[in-house]
C-alpha cells in the first residue's frame, strides 16, 4: 500500500506556541504602527510607554503585593509584562526564541505543560526581580519566560544525554552561551538589570520541568517513596 498523504517539510508548531507568538506579535504590531504614527493619531506615539506603565512589572508592584494589595491590577502584571516590549527588535528576538524553544519543549511535554512552564517561569522571574531589585526599574518583555523554556529544553537534553551515557554538562551549553553573550554585551554597553529575571526564569523552568515532563510526576513520587 502507498501512503499518498502530504509530507510537511517542517513539523507544525504546537498550538500553544502559536497562540503565545500571535499574542506577542499582535501587541507589538499595534505598538509599532502607533510609533510610526499610522494608528492612534498623535496620542498613538505614547501607546508603548502607556502599555509598559499599565502592563509592565516593577519592584514597586512586589512591594504593593507584600503590603496586602492583591488587586487585579497588581496580580496581572506578573504575566502581562511578558507581552509588552521596548521595541520591535526587542520583540522579534524574544519571539524567535519562543518559536525555537517552544517547538522543542511543546513537542515533548505537550501544550498545557508548556504553557504552564512559560507562565510559571514569567511569574517566578518577576517575583525574584521584585524582591532583589532596589531601584524601581520596569521589567517588560517575554525573555524571562523564554528563558524558562530554555530551562525546560536544558532538562530534556540533560535526560537524553543521561540515557545515552554522555556528559550531562553539555545540556547547559545553551544557557552558558547566552549568559556569556549577556556578559560581553554588558561590558560593552552597560549591564541591564533584566538579566536577574532571565536567570530566575531559567532556574524556575529547569526546576519545574521534572514535574511537567512526561512521567515526571510519577517518577518524583517513586523517588520520594524510595527515600
Amino acid at each position: 500500500m502507498r501512503d499518498d498523504s502530504p509530507v510537511m517539510p517542517v513539523n507544525p508548531l504546537p498550538p500553544v506556541v502559536i497562540v503565545l507568538f500571535l499574542a506577542i506579535a499582535g501587541i507589538e504590531a499595534a505598538l509599532a504602527l502607533a510609533d510610526a504614527g499610522l494608528v492612534g493619531g498623535p496620542a498613538g506615539v505614547g501607546w508603548r510607554v502607556a502599555a509598559i506603565t499599565d502592563w509592565g512589572f516593577a519592584p514597586a508592584v512586589w512591594d504593593r503585593l507584600l503590603l496586602g494589595d492583591a488587586s487585579v491590577d497588581i496580580l496581572k502584571r506578573f504575566v502581562t509584562y511578558l507581552f509588552v516590549h521596548g521595541s520591535s527588535t526587542h520583540a522579534i528576538f524574544g519571539a524567535v526564541i519562543l518559536l525555537a524553544l517552544g517547538k522543542f519543549v511543546g513537542e515533548v511535554m505537550g501544550g498545557l505543560p508548556t504553557l504552564a512552564l512559560f507562565v510559571a517561569s514569567g511569574v517566578g522571574a518577576a517575583a525574584v526581580y521584585g524582591a532583589v531589585m532596589e531601584d524601581n526599574l520596569a521589567l517588560f518583555g517575554c525573555y524571562p519566560a523564554t528563558y524558562g523554556l530554555i530551562g525546560g529544553f536544558t532538562y530534556l537534553l540533560w535526560l537524553r544525554l543521561a540515557r545515552s551515557g554522555q556528559n550531562q554538562l553539555r545540556a547547559f551549553r545553551l544557557i552558558g552561551l547566552l549568559l556569556a553573550i549577556q556578559l560581553v554585551y554588558g561590558a560593552l554597553f552597560g549591564t541591564q538589570p533584566s538579566w536577574i529575571a532571565d536567570v530566575a526564569g531559567f532556574a524556575v523552568g529547569f526546576a519545574l520541568s521534572p514535574l511537567l515532563a512526561p512521567g515526571g510526576w510519577r517518577a518524583l513520587v517513586a523517588r520520594l517513596r524510595q527515600r
